[in-house]
Formats: structure tokens, C-alpha cells, sequence
């Protein structure tokens, strides 16, 4: 093996010269990866594994789709870079196929890096279009890390890294097995939080807030599927005030949830959705927002204050491209929807019954959360919120049993989410939840009732 390729030289780089996310550098040791293909990946030891966390739950087409490759390599052999302010054909292509699957008169679409860069200008239009400063968004979110999407973001990432931006507000959403509003049933959640949110608007001052930003199902803090009623609720509200609906579609969209945008389940129509990860599955950088005629309207004469020197990149748009008319093509939307019905949603009602570790399942699509508790009765959360270090224990050993059986989890907090791409055919996502059954185990060994 070339020695500049080998394990141990990746290795050394790695710890030598790579700064990593998240992460406190001196705890870390990053697992170097050879190749992957599909829903498997491969270390340098040989050993497979099954991609049941699609990486950062963006690899919906499976990795290294032939055909998403090819159309990467055309393009770049005919043009790799065009700064934005020419038009591109593949740059307006993407554009328009967006537009076309978006629900509503969303016709526009302001290209990004990705989905942080993608809010930050959702809100950066929102507060130009209503003339207002304020944005309401939901503890239980995440919505990147750049200043203004981190000061949005719910979770405890938010904390070390404020203050940063102004004008965020934070509002409990739904999430009818822990309900912030000790609700009894999922239409009293939808009703109750939906109350909570106007006297929250009402509160802060209707005529300061610009936007609620919200993600249209929950990703990583908990794959929250609203309860019926709430998103339609959600934008009564915001017509009611004035104030600009924003879906945070970055991990829900393209497929994740069975649909091209999440919101087309509930037949609700957002003035402003941002998206990134699904759309070309990462084989590019690429995000964006799409956007309403009235909000595109308020730019027309307007120079909207904001812009990226790749914004509309002609290979990552040309990707997009290429993944739209695949999942087209190859009915990727419907089998992702087919297997959350048929195979995931039944499979995991089976976990649910045989271990006493798990609390909850849902989700919909390819989008689920198995929720871990200690007891059953109390729900006690098999390790405490944000846990690290030790208290973080139990989790990390149900993770080690899933990756020593060729399993590759997606975990946060309690919970273990079941995102494989949406390409995954049934047996494998079988073959996935029989290794999760045998790693339940070792969360059952936990449990206090």
C-alpha cells in the first residue's frame, strides 16, 4: 500500500495537523475511513459498516451514487468556478428545480455553503422584509454555528458560545412524551403550544419580531414530528402578526422525511425554507433558501445586503441537479417513505415491546429516534441531559455494542436515531435494527423498574 494512503499516515496527520468540531482536541481519536459505497462504510482494517447515521444524517442518496460522480466530473471538466454574478446553467437549473418541488408561490432561491449560512440569511431577510429585529425560535432546535443561527440554536451549544447575535427569543415546541405543557394527548400539545407561542409573541411585542424559525421536524434534538395542527397553527399565527414563517428544513428536507420538503405533510406553506444536506447529500457543499414572491419582492429594487464568493457553486449546483433527477428517476421519495411505514415504524414498535429501555419511537420517513429511559413509569432518560464524562456512560457503551457489530449509530443525549440514507433497501435496514436489538441489551441493563 502507498505508504502516503496508509492507516498509520492518515493517523498521524490527523493528530498533527487537524483541528476538529465539537470536539476537545486531546480526547479524541478519530477513526480514519477508506471507502465507502451505498449505505456501507469501510475502515482501513477492512471492516464494514453499516451507515445507519448517513454521517451527519445528509448522505440520502447512499454514498458514491455512480451517477451523481459522473455528473460531478462533466461538469468540471466543462466548468468548474463562476463567481455569482454571472448566470450558470446548471446554477439556474438547480434553482428552478428547487422552486418547482417547493410548496406554494416559493420561486426564488439564494444559494449558500451550507444550512448555517443558510439561516443566518433566512433571518437576515425576515428582519430586511419586515423591518423588524427580533426572531422567536425553539429551545429543543439546532441551526448551525455561525453568530446568528447559534444564538438561535436551543441546545446547549448555544451556551459557550454566547453572547454573539441579538434578538433571539426561545420558545418550548411540541414533544408530546416529555410535554412542556403536561399535555395528556397530542391534539392538547398542538393546542397548548400553539398557546404558548402567540402569548409568547404577544409578550415580546408583535410589532418586534420578525420571524419564527423553526425546524419542521426536529433532528438532532429528538426527530420531533409536530402533532396535527401545529404547523398549520404555526402559520395562522404568523399571518395573524405579521411575522415571517421560517422552515429549517436543512436535515428534514429531500427525502428525509418521505417528502421533497417536509411541510408538503401537512400541506403548510412556509414564506421562507432553508435547506442544505439532502439536497445534493453532501458530495458538494451546497445550502440555501428558498423564498417567497413577497419576500423576493422586497429586493427587487432593494439591494439585498448579503452575498458568498461560491453562492451558487457550478459543481456543487450541478450535483443538485443530478440528485434531483435521480431521486426523480429512481423513486428515492417513495421508497424512503415506504420504508418508514413498512419496515422501520414496525420494526422499532417490536424494540419497543421486547426492551424495557426503551421509552418512546418515532419519526417518520427515514427520521427516527429510539428514546432510552431508566424507567419506563417516570421516564427518567438513560443518561441526564447534556450528560459527559461518566454520566454519559451508558450511551457511549450502547453506541461501542452497535459499532462493534458493524453498525455505525447516530446517537444525542438518550436517544439513538435511526437515519440510514433513503436508498437503504429493507433488508439492510433489518439487518440494522437486529444489531440495535442486540445493543438494547446493554441499555436494558440500566433500567431501574
Amino acid at each position: 500500500m502507498d505508504p502516503v494512503t496508509s492507516e498509520e499516515q492518515v493517523r498521524a496527520d490527523d493528530r498533527a495537523h487537524v483541528f476538529h468540531s465539537w470536539s476537545a482536541q486531546g480526547l479524541i481519536n478519530p477513526l480514519p475511513i477508506e471507502r465507502a459505497e451505498g449505505s456501507h462504510f469501510w475502515d482501513y482494517s477492512g471492516k464494514k459498516y453499516l451507515d445507519f447515521s448517513s454521517q451527519l444524517v445528509n448522505i440520502n442518496i447512499g454514498h458514491q451514487h455512480p451517477r451523481l460522480i459522473a455528473a460531478i466530473q462533466e461538469q468540471a471538466a466543462k466548468l468548474c468556478t463562476i463567481q455569482p454574478a454571472f448566470a450558470n446553467d446548471k446554477r439556474g437549473e438547480a434553482a428552478r428545480m428547487i422552486a418547482e418541488v417547493a410548496p406554494g408561490p416559493l420561486n426564488k432561491v439564494f444559494f449558500t455553503n451550507g444550512g448555517a449560512e443558510a439561516n443566518e440569511n433566512a433571518i437576515r431577510m425576515a428582519r430586511l422584509h419586515t423591518g423588524r429585529h427580533k426572531v422567536l425560535s425553539t429551545y429543543r432546535s439546532y441551526h448551525g454555528s455561525t453568530a446568528t443561527a447559534i444564538t438561535a440554536t436551543g441546545d446547549p451549544r448555544r451556551w459557550p458560545n454566547e453572547p454573539v447575535a441579538v434578538g433571539v427569543v426561545h420558545f418550548w415546541g411540541p414533544y408530546p412524551y416529555r410535554s412542556p405543557f403536561f399535555s395528556e394527548n397530542e391534539e392538547q400539545e398542538s393546542e397548548r403550544a400553539l398557546k404558548h407561542l402567540r402569548d409568547t409573541i404577544v409578550f415580546e411585542g408583535p410589532g418586534t419580531i420578525a420571524a419564527v424559525l423553526i425546524e419542521t421536524v426536529v433532528g438532532t434534538n429528538g426527530i420531533l414530528v409536530p402533532p396535527p395542527g401545529y404547523l398549520a397553527g404555526v402559520r395562522a399565527i404568523c399571518d395573524e402578526f405579521g411575522i415571517v414563517f421560517i422552515a429549517d428544513e436543512v436535515m428534514a428536507g429531500f427525502g428525509r422525511c418521505g417528502e421533497w420538503f417536509a411541510v408538503d405533510r401537512w400541506g403548510v406553506t412556509p414564506d421562507l425554507i432553508t435547506f442544505a444536506k439532502g439536497v445534493n447529500s453532501g458530495y458538494l457543499p451546497l445550502g440555501g433558501v428558498v423564498i417567497s414572491d413577497e419576500i423576493a419582492a422586497t429586493f427587487a429594487e432593494r439591494p439585498f445586503p448579503g452575498g458568498l464568493t461560491y453562492s451558487g457553486h457550478p459543481l456543487a449546483c450541478a450535483s443538485a441537479v443530478a440528485s434531483m433527477q435521480i431521486f426523480k428517476e429512481e423513486g428515492i421519495i417513495e421508497h424512503a417513505r415506504a420504508l418508514g411505514e413498512d419496515v422501520i415504524a414496525p420494526g422499532l414498535a417490536e424494540l419497543a415491546e421486547k426492551h424495557p429501555s426503551v421509552g418512546e419511537v418515532r419519526g417518520l420517513g427515514v427520521f427516527w429516534a429510539i428514546e432510552l429511559v431508566r424507567d419506563r413509569e417516570t421516564k427518567e432518560p438513560l443518561v441526564p441531559f447534556n450528560a459527559g464524562g461518566a454520566a454519559a456512560g451508558p450511551m457511549n457503551d450502547v453506541a461501542a455494542a452497535c459499532k462493534e457489530r458493524g453498525l455505525w449509530p447516530f446517537t444525542h443525549f438518550n436517544r439513538v436515531h435511526v437515519v440510514p440514507p433513503c436508498t437503504t433497501s429493507a433488508d439492510e435496514v433489518r439487518e440494522g435494527l437486529a444489531i440495535l436489538d442486540e445493543a438494547l441489551t446493554v441499555a436494558d441493563g440500566f433500567c431501574t423498574s
